[in-house]
């Protein structure tokens, strides 16, 4: 587990770790890390490592350390909302811990992006993803992709679950599931996935449903306790 003390910061390779400018930037002027103080370093794919700060960088004081990737991940896909901004949503997700977040395009999607609109959305999303990372000393950075054509996804991930109102309790063995647009599913799609879950009694915004089925999926079943124990 990565250390709770000192800043925590990505890089491509732990061996040799080198800052950005942007970070470098940021923990020299807004953090004010002082010399030798302790910081870790993460390249985001499970191995970190503790290092101190120099003013010309990072000086490697502990051997690097491999985290066990989970054996099952979670994958939270969404169609997003007209008027909101998925940044949230995937700083959540982050924050969460779910190793995989798709932005969807569904039937009834109001927002649709372009290739090019995707690929911006993609590199925006991804940097939140590392900041909210960061915040939360994440080991691992989820993976994300934007403008899924669900019908794509689906194909792929043949144990998704469709979030909808009236369908069964989400249980930890679901791994997969997809959130809908404002107009909610088209027939087709209810018809390409028939397992359905339900997050709430009550009809929750795409983003709230996100943020749900994100913790709802990361609650471990307790096991039963005996009577008077």
């Amino acid at each position: 587990m990565i250390p709770s003390a000192g800043h925590l910061f990505y890089v491509a390779d732990v061996s040799r770790p080198v800052l950005s400018d942007t970070d470098h930037h940021h923990a020299a002027r807004v953090l004010r890390c002082r010399v030798g103080e302790e910081v870790t370093v993460c390249d985001g794919a499970g191995r970190w490592r503790r290092c101190r700060w120099d003013d010309g960088g990072l000086v490697v004081v502990g051997e690097a350390v491999s985290e066990t990737a989970p054996p099952e991940l979670r994958c939270v896909a969404f169609s997003p909302v007209k008027g909101a901004k998925p940044e949230f949503v995937v700083q959540k997700l982050t924050e969460l811990g779910v190793e995989r977040i798709v932005v969807l395009s569904t039937d009834r999607s109001v927002v649709r992006h372009d290739a090019t609109r995707s690929a911006r959305l993609a590199e925006r999303l991804v940097a939140v993803a590392r900041e909210a990372g960061m915040q939360s000393r994440r080991a691992f950075l989820p993976s994300i992709e934007v403008g899924v054509e669900f019908s794509e996804f689906v194909a792929a991930m043949p144990a998704v679950v469709l979030a909808d109102r009236g369908g069964r309790a989400l249980s930890w063995s679901d791994r997969c599931i997809a959130i809908g647009p404002e107009g909610g599913w088209s027939d087709e799609e209810r018809a390409r996935v028939t397992d359905r879950v339900s997050l709430a009694e009550g009809v929750l915004r795409a983003e709230t449903a996100a943020i749900a089925a994100g913790v709802l999926m990361g609650v471990r079943p307790c096991a039963s306790r005996n009577r008077g124990g």
